[in-house]
């Protein structure tokens, strides 16, 4: 199997799907790996440590698009990649095809086959792809949150830990999974007042321990309304699995925060948990809305690009052994997890949540099955 990892096109994207090491992991099983000229260079790894490690270097985007089997990413293909698109084509990255209908439909009338890394899913429910971007996510929302709330930023001048008779700010996060619990934990770390908000009770036990001193409060309307009226710094960290983020702050829960509070959407990527949200980059992460800041950057691990390869290439490598291994039609046929991660399939939308997001019809679930069987 030719894979194929090109350099990432989103503004300020600085990760690359693969290390040095992963390569040549991939290489010791018998694939062949494309490596785009300088796309891991950002993430600090040379054109030179990939070749050492048995890739071979390319020189342009086509070349790896149309040389390969397998196309190897982060985030989900930019428009200028489109062209490249055709049947027998295979890609693995998180695709965000829920608020993505332009590239969902590309996809699936080139005949592509979708993966998604966001709905990898372990039987347990655990996302062993998501799940290390979504803690360094939520580790950062924290970082961010912070510096947003600072003076200079439009905010409203408060220090997360407070200082000696002086209070310290209110942080709200809004999700107990591997984002939320995170961004609690950061934020408990720098001396915050920390509330956590969830519909299930599993995830908030944690952080009723003393130990911890959240605040632990059942999600609804109006408790997630109650707590915002104070907050200083609001944490979106609410998924549902391919579908939109739901909407849980309205417009007149952000009129009603204070002025220079911020809110950090890590949902975003997923439309956002705020009727106010809307994406930003990295270069131009935030905007104020209501007297609030809102910080929206739909790929906010790119912000430690290091790290964050790192992590992805431990939390991916496995699979795509297993892809090149088995083949991309045998994996699906015995991994229920990579079935799982299935959007899309010859020309096929496979993906219920999608298709409700998108409007495109999706194929029923027992005909996904009698497709990959062939």
């Amino acid at each position: 199997m030719i894979i194929g990892v090109p350099r990432e096109r989103k503004t300020a994207e600085r990760r690359v799907a693969i290390t040095p090491y992963g390569v040549k992991e991939l290489e010791r099983i018998g694939a062949k790996v494309l490596i785009e000229k300088d796309a891991g260079v950002l993430s600090g790894f040379s054109n030179e440590e990939y070749i050492s490690c048995g890739a071979e270097m390319v020189d342009t985007l086509a070349d790896v698009w149309n040389r390969c089997d397998l196309l190897v990413k982060v985030k989900e293909p930019a428009p200028e990649e489109f062209e490249f698109f055709r049947p027998g084509l295979a890609v693995f990255s998180f695709l965000h095809l829920a608020v993505a209908p332009d590239l969902t439909r590309a996809l699936v009338e080139k005949g592509v086959t979708g993966l998604d890394y966001d709905l990898v899913a372990l039987d347990n429910g655990r996302l062993p792809i998501l799940e290390p971007m979504s803690i360094i996510a939520g580790k950062l929302s924290i970082q961010c949150g912070a510096y947003a709330l600072q003076a200079n930023c439009g905010g409203r001048g408060v220090l997360l830990g407070g200082s000696v008779g002086v209070p310290p700010a209110k942080v709200v996060v809004l999700g107990a999974g591997a984002a939320g619990s995170n961004a609690a934990r950061v934020a408990l770390g720098m001396g915050a007042e920390v509330s956590i908000l969830d519909i299930n009770t599993e995830k908030l036990a944690p952080f009723s321990d003393t130990g911890l001193r959240a605040r632990t409060v059942y999600s609804t309307p109006t408790s997630v309304e109650n707590e915002l009226q104070n907050a200083d710094l609001l944490i979106g960290s609410v998924l549902i699995p391919g579908a939109l983020a739901p909407k849980l702050v309205s417009k007149e829960m952000i009129e009603d925060m204070r002025n220079g509070s911020v809110l950090v959407d890590i949902s975003i990527d997923q439309g956002g948990v705020a009727d106010s949200s809307r994406p930003t980059t990295i270069t131009d992460p935030t905007y104020i809305e209501e007297g609030v800041v809102h910080y929206c950057v739909t790929n906010m691990p790119a912000l430690v690009p290091r790290t964050s390869t790192i992590a992805l290439t431990n939390a991916t490598l496995p699979w795509v052994k297993m892809l090149v291994n088995k083949g991309i039609d045998q994996t699906l046929r015995t991994s229920a997890p990579m079935l799982r991660s299935l959007t899309n399939y010859k020309g096929k939308l496979t993906n219920k949540e999608i298709g409700e997001a998108t409007g495109i019809k999706p194929l029923p679930s027992e005909e996904v099955s009698a497709l990959i069987r062939g």
